[in-house]
């Protein structure tokens, strides 16, 4: 299929992209080649290909879900600008 000068500055303007006038040939050229590339597409025999399914519907593998009660806060607050007995510090912002 053949994409003229016309059609190419009229999906520019659908997508709102701005071309330059010396821009439109080789766009032109490339979106041809690209609907080329689909009609080809439509010749591969797909009769005997079963359609894709939705991702959603398939099953997930799940993990055990491990709890572990560790008391991490002296690792937490080494990195903390300034902090008082075992909580952020943090400038007062209502009065």
């Amino acid at each position: 299929m053949k994409i003229d000068k016309n059609t190419t500055l009229k999906i520019a303007k659908l997508c709102r992209v701005r071309i330059e006038e010396h821009e439109t040939e080789e766009l032109s050229s490339q979106l041809s080649s690209i609907l080329d590339w689909v009609e080809q597409l439509n010749e591969v025999n797909t009769e005997k290909v079963e359609p894709l399914s939705n991702i959603s519907l398939s099953k997930l593998p799940k993990r055990e879900d491990i709890s572990e009660n560790k008391n991490n806060t002296k690792e937490i607050l080494s990195n903390a600008p300034d902090k008082l007995e075992g909580y952020f510090a943090v400038p007062k912002v209502v009065e």
